[in-house]
């Protein structure tokens, strides 16, 4: 795909570990030592050797008491000795199984069996040690979109900071004289930008927070300087507006003026034919969507967040696949992205029931979705249960 071919990967940075949640991961984590690293208990009870319970010994006597994180004992020689121990600790030296308290009495420093003593055989309530990893073996592969279960891996690995993609510096940049402010006065003439703010949210959710947001007018002077700039400080760029064929549509021309490589313009596809795609001298990518708030939306996540991926070193996942809950007809020679609503067949299948907007402008009509689905341009007859690459929302 061209715009990936074009898209040059983040460099990668140390992060401290309690900072990179959501982070994406530049090089494996591998375990540092064994994992349990000891001999773990795994529930509150008296620990004691299975041959004593198995040659009849069913009073013990409490030697000591043992909590996690504690040195283990040395459990004495006495067949009926034990110690009681708690969930998390060391198995002391000599013992080798667990009997649980609610299996158990005591009466002063003895304890006597009460469950069934023949389930008590080596082992049981044992995390044994190297049971989960071995020291050295890959546990997270780099690729991984940092969560919560990946940053316990790398804490329990002693990882303090972890290799990861630079966060890119992404602006959003809304073009047209028409739009104004959300908290502003709107004229009859006008409408509020909202573009800007629903490519910026989408792009927190993927994995990419904190992008400024721009308003450029369809003034050629103000275009050239201001972008000028911010081709100059940002990694990635993307425009809405101005990239059709209009009178007042100076943003190509503008962009190839300040040396930005056009890759293409324009796909075969509904909505968003219109899209731009290029790369600045210093090899920023810059997206030109359209200015319709569906088309931009579409474009964003059919092409922008993967290229965001891509270049962040994410791992490619396989796509949602779903089949058609309708037929559907499409004429045009056009790739189709189609919004739908995903619902569940008799066999727990994934259905998608077409729900499209009035129009590319019509974002309102977007609410109930769930994402879409991408319909090939060689075809215009999609009968229901054809299967389909689907698209989520963020």
């Amino acid at each position: 795909m061209l715009i990936l071919e074009n898209t040059a990967a983040l460099p990668r940075e140390d992060c401290p570990l309690a900072s990179a949640h959501g982070r994406v991961l530049r090089a494996d984590i591998r375990a540092d030592r064994d994992l349990p690293p000891f001999d773990r208990v795994t529930l509150d009870g008296y620990a004691l050797r299975a041959a004593a319970v198995a040659a009849g010994v069913r009073a013990f006597r409490v030697q000591a008491v043992q909590a996690a994180g504690m040195r283990a004992f040395m459990l004495g020689p006495a067949p009926d000795a034990c110690i009681e121990i708690m969930t998390g600790a060391v198995v002391p030296d000599g013992a080798d199984c667990v009997v649980p308290y609610e299996e158990t009495s005591r009466d002063g420093a003895t304890m006597t069996l009460t469950g069934r003593a023949e389930a008590l055989t080596a082992g049981h309530a044992i995390h044994s040690r190297g049971s989960d990893h071995r020291a050295g073996d890959l546990i997270v592969r780099s690729g991984m979109r940092l969560t919560g279960r990946e940053i316990a891996v790398a804490a329990a690995c002693g990882c303090a900071t972890v290799a990861v993609s630079h966060r890119p510096k992404i602006a959003v940049i809304s073009t047209g004289d028409e739009l104004v402010e959300v908290g502003t006065a709107v004229a009859p003439h006008q409408i509020r930008r909202s573009n800007d703010l629903a490519i910026r949210a989408s792009l927190a959710a993927a994995g990419y927070p904190g992008a400024e947001r721009f308003h450029l007018r369809d003034v050629r002077h103000e275009i050239e300087h201001r972008l000028w700039h911010i081709l100059a400080e940002f990694d990635v760029v993307l425009v809405t507006g101005g990239v059709s064929k209009g009178k007042f549509d100076y943003l190509p021309a503008e962009l190839d003026r300040l040396g930005v490589k056009k890759v293409f313009q324009g796909v075969a596809q509904r909505p968003g034919k219109p899209l731009w795609f290029g790369v600045s001298p210093r090899h920023t990518p810059v997206f030109a969507l359209p200015g319709n708030p569906v088309s931009a939306f579409t474009c964003l996540h059919r092409y922008v967040l993967p290229a965001l991926a891509h270049a962040s070193g994410l791992a490619p996942i396989p796509p949602t696949v779903v089949a058609l809950a309708q037929p559907v007809t499409f004429k045009p020679p056009l790739a189709y992205f189609l919004p739908v609503k995903l619902s569940r067949g008799p066999h727990a299948e994934p259905l998608a029931t077409p729900d499209p907007s009035n129009t590319s402008g019509d974002f309102a009509g977007l609410i109930g979705s769930d994402g879409f689905v991408e319909l090939p341009a060689e075809t215009s007859e999609f009968p229901a249960g054809t299967l389909a690459p689907f698209h989520p929302w963020l």
